[in-house]
């Protein structure tokens, strides 16, 4: 594995951190503040080509091999969390859940105005009573019409974009007695289908700027043609897509660990105390140099598991390492951000407090920490 970027992923990365510097450093705080989401943002991005980077370019995206992907999406994270989980779910799991599993008509339909950013995606799995435990779902499709038709009755929880999407990839039962088995997937059109209600959005500790949805749906009928792949297929297109979105959620640790490592660096250098700089306490530097040891140490479990996704191989376990180190590293590091900036740290002033309430959705949302260590266990054991 060839750690050193090529010319051209140095180049999109270079790009990104540009956009990111000019545009997203100086709207993340306001987008922190108000909490609505960056529609003009979004635009500027789908005019770059980043709202489809792994797509094929026949499907509207960009064909960026995962490397880059996940090095952009770092770059977006490192200005803003919310911004970064809002990219991560509508391609990772809306676009790529339609590429995967979708069939020609469907990708052409439905991927192709997401992917070129024309459209946002999301990602409807988790309920109430069904986090983890997916098989719990209590949302169901019951065919009708002869069978040209679902109707949909349920809700869903938690749906990062899910206020907002022109598409949600929905997960529903098709067989209530089968358990993961009966579970199915399919495309589902918010403004089209009558009964697709958003029930409302929830106020978060970070991650401000994508909208977490609250989601009912109230006999929608939904066209035969939507599901997605083969009927009770659902639970394991549901593994393989988020198995790779983990390593997105890598990235989005890493670029909020990055940006925490920054800010410290900068401020311990500009901040004086018994007539000289923190930086040159040995605390203080000892703090920093294990941020920056963790965050490197996580930017490469991250392109680890990208390599293994380009390579054709089995990631599960890398694609969970890589999530799991992430997630706790940016926590990590975010915390000692703020310790360095010790006072003015724990206010709005600085975003050093930002970045910490940003890095702990890293440690809950596409898999726990704790559900990642089951799953990097069973690898270990199998």
């Amino acid at each position: 594995m060839d750690f050193s970027p090529t010319q051209e992923q140095r180049q999109i990365q270079d790009m990104v951190a540009e956009f990111v510097d000019d545009e997203v450093k100086p709207r993340a705080a306001e987008i922190d503040e108000t909490d609505e989401f960056p529609w003009d943002l979004v635009d500027e991005m789908a005019d770059l080509g980043l709202m489809g980077m792994p797509i094929p370019e026949e499907y509207g995206g960009a064909e960026l091999d995962y490397h880059s992907y996940a090095m952009a999406l770092e770059e977006i994270s490192r200005g803003s969390g919310g911004l970064g989980t809002i990219v991560a779910a509508h391609i990772s799991l809306a676009c790529n859940m339609i590429y995967e599993f979708g069939n020609e008509a469907q990708k052409e339909t439905y991927l192709t105005p997401l992917a070129a950013g024309e459209e946002i995606g999301a990602f409807a799995l988790s309920e109430a009573g069904a986090g983890s435990d997916v098989p719990a779902m209590d949302t169901t499709a019951e065919p009708v019409d002869g069978g040209d038709a679902y109707l949909v009755n349920g809700g869903k929880l938690w749906i990062s974009n899910g206020s907002v999407a022109d598409t949600v990839v929905l997960f529903a039962k098709t067989d209530p007695e089968a358990g993961n088995k009966g579970i199915s997937s399919f495309i589902v059109r918010p403004e089209e289908d009558d009964g697709f209600i958003v029930e409302g959005t929830e106020h978060k500790l970070g991650d401000k700027g994508c909208p977490t949805a609250e989601l009912r749906f109230d006999e929608m009928r939904i066209p035969a043609d939507r599901m997605l792949g083969e009927e009770g297929r659902g639970f394991v297109h549901a593994l393989k897509t988020l198995n790779g979105g983990r390593i997105t959620i890598a990235a989005r640790g890493v670029g909020i660990a990055q940006a925490a490592l920054d800010e410290a660096l900068q401020y311990a250098q500009d901040r004086e105390q018994f007539d000289q700089p923190i930086s040159d306490f040995q605390a203080i530097q000892h703090k920093l140099a294990d941020m920056d040891t963790k965050t490197q140490a996580a930017r490469l479990l991250m392109h680890q598991a990208a390599d293994k996704k380009m390579a054709g191989e089995s990631f599960v376990k890398e694609a969970a390492q890589a999530k799991l180190y992430a997630s706790e590293v940016s926590r990590e590091v975010a915390n000692e951000g703020i310790q360095v900036h010790g006072g003015y740290g724990y206010t709005k002033d600085f975003p050093a407090e930002r970045f910490y309430r940003d890095a702990k959705l890293n440690e809950i949302y596409e898999g726990t920490s704790e559900v990642l260590r089951n799953t990097i266990a069973s690898e270990l054991l199998d």
